[in-house]
């Protein structure tokens, strides 16, 4: 369980306001004035519009809320540069490392500050006299990370009618201000996360607005009237954003905030784009899944059950017409479209051995145009090595001078081209460059087979796949194989092999539970998993603790700007149809707090690839240094490399300059526009109009 870390913000109750540094900041703000101001002989009514560079400057503590704005910040694409305030070797932030002149223009080289609190550097520091007189003079905000409710930061302290301690919980509200400024994305409250009862997960103070103080979000206090708990505090020509509870990067009411905050921080002008995505991959479709035995505590079918043979086993599960009915009908009430990933010839081989015929077959292709299709091979085979199943775990395969024995080129390209052309057959719409292989075979699998299917890439490029799926659980990130590139994507924890809750309940027990519970105690022996405190009543667990905690998983991802896919199984939708009550509290919690103006997006499998390819090719061009981006006035200029589009957000109303004339820039959401972008014709920068209004 993540947690908060530290109560006490890395401050004292003595760090409040300018303190000794006033005289300090006037005479270091004179000198980063002397910059703005024209020399002898140039007008003195004109003088140039200073430059702001766009990154942002974040001073760290190690504490845990720099590191989730930091997250945020790298998560999205914004360009930042980090100053560790351990580091012994920093650099002094004095008035040559935060600004200098270009072209005879002054330059602010950090459009935003994020402090770990509003006084890093202690109140009587040069450093914190140049930062001070540094946001004076180019009107740069500062995000104070986690700071305690005082004075010095515009509120009453907590003994003055406001609150300090826990937040598990809470209900926080986003204010009128709120909505109409960074977090105008957000309709419902904000509740702070509380997965255990035993732990205090979030800790926060809430202070009364003093003058100057806008309050952003808010929570109730006993006495009547509300404290907050992120507000804007305008002073002494300064702006800060003043954060009084301890969070982390995965808690979902910072994943909820993280928005807000960087929009505050860059005044809506910045690199990157944050969208909130959610596509689902049903795996298995047309084919049958094996069925968890209850007794036994294993899946008659499986290599490592008694009796399996690979097969599907007794009694295996399987969607019916009536099955495939509720699904069109649920996705038209829940406004939200499944990625059916089908295997044709296991709907083939079932119709033989059925007398001919198969309900669920004719019924899913009738309503074909409902879903989105995606390639799962024909029969569902194990793509990779040869498999020796006379060992449990199985290993590969290896001929008498014991090299290891492979699937095919020809065997694999057979597989993706006969369930191609089965669709197509049937009139189902499907994008050849799509691929899901059976349990993500032929890429590689630990520890068994250490490496891709030689065979593999060659057997892609001979069908046009360009994305295959891989599991996420294995390999978070994107790469080649071959031409083609992986699409990793999460597992849902909606067992394949279960359909009924009661099923589900007993195999999680199985996995969750000690050896004393009568579990297989994997929990005990993995460092990675948490043992349950007691077994799930099998009558209620699935609908009491395995959905909230599914749906809360799903949900961390979908707020957290990753378009990975979630994928499940066929199984899941039938008999008890255990997944539609994980997605229904998925898009019930998500549209319960975001707005209108916020919607999921829920991409293909290419368009995830293509997004992950964008970022990594982003990420680069950061790291190596090769990306300028800058404001002046209205006019935002964004220069990268040769083929390297980079995302950018701003306000509603800018425009990007065209050869001739300017058209509308990107797509709204979230209350602003964004797009990835690159120069237009005859153009070596991206220019941008902001509106002026």
């Amino acid at each position: 369980m993540d947690s908060a870390g530290s109560r006490t913000p890395r401050t004292s109750p003595r760090a409040s306001g300018l303190g000794g540094t006033s005289r300090t900041a006037a005479l270091i703000a004179a000198a980063l004035l002397a910059t703005v101001v024209p020399s002898a002989g140039a007008s003195a009514a004109t003088p140039p519009v200073p430059r702001i560079d766009l990154a942002v400057l974040v001073v760290d503590d190690g504490g845990g809320a720099v590191e989730a704005i930091t997250a945020e910040l790298r998560s999205t694409g914004v360009p930042y540069r980090r100053v560790d305030l351990a580091d012994s070797g920093r650099p002094v932030i004095d008035a040559a490392f935060l600004s200098d002149t270009v072209s005879g223009r002054p330059r602010a080289k950090y459009q935003g500050v994020v402090l770990p609190h509003e006084s890093a550097f202690g109140p009587d520091s040069a450093e914190q006299a140049a930062l001070v007189a540094y946001e004076k003079t180019f009107g740069i905000p500062q995000v104070d990370a986690y700071t305690w409710a005082h004075p010095g930061v515009g509120l009453d302290y907590t003994s003055d009618g406001g609150f300090s301690g826990p937040l598990d919980g809470a209900s926080a509200a986003v204010t009128a201000v709120g909505k109409a400024g960074p977090f105008r994305y957000l309709d419902g409250p904000v509740t702070f996360e509380d997965n255990d009862p035993s732990i205090s997960e979030s800790y926060g103070y809430a202070g009364r607005p003093r003058e100057g103080f806008t309050s952003l979000l808010d929570i109730p206090v006993d006495g009547g009237g509300r404290a907050s708990l992120i507000g804007e505090y305008a002073h002494d020509g300064r702006r800060e954003l003043v954060v009084t509870f301890a969070y982390n990067q995965y808690q979902r009411q910072f994943r909820a905030l993280s928005r807000g905050i960087v929009e505050w921080l860059t005044q809506g002008v910045h690199l990157g784009q944050n969208r909130n995505y959610f596509s689902v991959h049903v795996d298995d479709v047309f084919a049958p899944d094996a069925r968890w035995d209850t007794v036994r505590d294993c899946t008659p079918g499986d290599f490592d059950c008694p009796g399996g043979d690979g097969e599907a086993g007794e009694n295996p599960i399987r969607m019916t017409a009536a099955d495939a009915t509720y699904a069109a009908a649920w996705q038209k009430s829940a406004g939200f479209t499944l990625d059916m990933v089908y295997n044709g010839g296991q709907g083939e081989q079932w119709k033989t051995e059925h007398g001919g015929t198969d309900p669920l077959a004719a019924r899913l292709i009738a309503d074909r145009a409902q879903y989105r299709w995606i390639n799962h091979t024909y029969t569902h085979p194990f793509l990779g090595c040869v498999q020796d199943n006379s060992t449990v775990p199985w290993q590969c395969a290896k001929n008498a001078t014991g090299a290891t024995l492979w699937t095919s080129r020809s065997a694999i390209a057979g597989q993706i081209r006969d369930n191609h052309n089965w669709a197509v057959a049937k009139g189902i719409s499907v994008d050849r460059t799509e691929l899901v292989t059976g349990e993500h075979s032929g890429l590689k699998t630990a520890p068994q087979q250490p490496v891709d299917n030689p065979n593999l890439a060659g057997a892609l490029s001979d069908n046009g796949v360009k994305w295959i799926a891989s599991d996420n659980s294995r390999e978070p990130q994107q790469r080649p194989v071959g031409a083609a590139k992986t699409v990793p994507r999460h597992p849902m924890n909606v067992y394949y092999n279960v359909g009924t809750a009661a099923e589900m309940a007993d195999e999680y027990n199985w996995v969750y539970t000690s050896r004393a519970d009568g579990g297989s105690g994997i929990c005990e022996s993995n460092p990675a998993s948490t043992c349950l405190p007691a077994p799930l009543d099998t009558a209620t667990g699935y609908a009491t603790h395995i959905v909230p905690q599914e749906a809360r998983t799903a949900l961390s991802h979908v707020v957290a700007n990753d378009p990975r896919p979630h994928y499940v199984h066929q199984s899941n939708l039938a008999e008890d149809r255990i997944l539609y009550p994980v997605l229904d509290r998925v898009l019930a919690d998500y549209r319960g707090l975001f707005a209108d103006n916020t919607p999921l997006v829920t991409p293909r499998q290419r368009d995830v690839g293509t997004e992950l390819d964008r970022r990594a090719a982003w990420d680069r061009a950061l790291a190596a240094g090769q990306v300028t981006a800058y404001r002046i006035g209205a006019t935002v200029t964004v220069k990268a490399p040769s083929g390297v589009t980079a995302p950018v957000t701003v306000p509603e109303g800018t425009r990007k300059q065209l050869l001739l004339g300017t058209g509308v820039f990107g797509t709204p959401y979230a209350g602003a526009r964004s797009a990835w972008t690159g120069p237009e014709a005859l153009q070596s920068a991206i220019t941008l109009k902001l509106p002026t209004a």
